[in-house]
């Protein structure tokens, strides 16, 4: 089930409230090994570009199907993700990539809604068929719990540099989307997420959603696209790497601004994946 409605048992956690952040590190990729774990457990994190190749107009669906099917994962995250949005046929990304990977159980959860251009904040009760942008969290296993996490942006106009100019640019809600998984060796809690891209309001994004998960139970993973680097995020955290690599750009990355994390957890093979679809690379790692 996609949609969040008033009847489903999905429990919303607006996160209100909301400091500094070094520059990105650039690790030395590790090579992902083959699919053997303890745990029979592979983790995935992907910011898909709403599901298009860097410079397309228009989703490939064939193409972001064999892309999701090739990263075989047990539980993946994805980010940037439409729903209903003209730019990309008005298709159901996350729907697409659960059936490509075999998925019991999924969420959507939207942080925007209208098309691109008139986007307002998401509420998490919206139809199916309003134009939508946000997180998926995907599992092949059984999933007993989901919650949603509303995590504000920034008040007011934040300066900006980009292109060589330095402007104030609004800043955008986000969310995190977190799912209790019947993993096979136990139960194990993951949260997937999308940081704001503009500083410091990214690290305040972190802190509050830590504080929004402190108590769940572990182990635990959070994965997706945060918008920082290795060393901040392992500062604001405390949680270990389960796999470590540059991401961004996909076809020459020099910084690590995706992750995976653990709490009580370990991986065996990690690794970063290059795919025909997005201008990320995705994240592997296998409990």
């Amino acid at each position: 089930m996609t949609n969040v409605s008033p009847n489903d048992p999905f429990r919303l956690t607006f996160v209100t409230d909301y400091p500094d952040n070094p520059p990105a590190d650039r690790p030395e990729p590790k090579a992902i090994g083959c699919r053997v774990s303890v745990a029979d457990v592979r983790l995935a994190t992907w910011n898909i570009l709403s599901g298009r190749a860097v410079g397309a107009d228009a989703v490939d669906v064939a193409a972001f199907r064999e892309a999701v099917r090739s990263l075989d994962p047990d539980v993946l995250a994805l980010q940037e993700v439409d729903r209903s949005q003209p730019r990309s046929q008005r298709l159901d990304l996350a729907a697409i990539a659960a059936q490509a990977m075999g998925a019991v159980d999924h969420r959507f959860v939207p942080a925007l809604i209208g098309p691109r251009g008139a986007w307002h904040a998401a509420t998490g009760f919206e139809e199916a068929e309003v134009p939508a942008y946000g997180v998926a969290l995907l599992s092949r296993l059984p999933v007993s719990s989901w919650e949603a996490i509303r995590l504000p942006g920034a008040p007011l106009p934040v300066p900006h540099r980009s292109g060589g100019r330095r402007r104030l640019v609004w800043d955008e809600p986000r969310v995190a989307v977190a799912a209790r998984i019947e993993a096979p060796a136990g139960p194990l809690d993951v949260v997937a997420t999308h940081l704001s891209y503009l500083r410091p309001w990214n690290t305040r994004q972190l802190r509050r959603l830590m504080t929004a998960i402190r108590e769940r139970s572990r182990p635990l993973v959070l994965m997706g696209d945060l918008n920082l680097g290795p060393r901040p995020v392992a500062r604001l955290t405390g949680l270990s790497p389960l796999a470590t690599g540059a991401t961004f750009p996909a076809h020459a990355p020099v910084m690590q601004i995706d992750h995976l994390l653990g709490d009580g957890i370990s991986s065996i093979h990690a690794g970063v994946v290059r795919l025909a679809v997005s201008d990320h690379r995705a994240l592997v790692a296998d409990l």
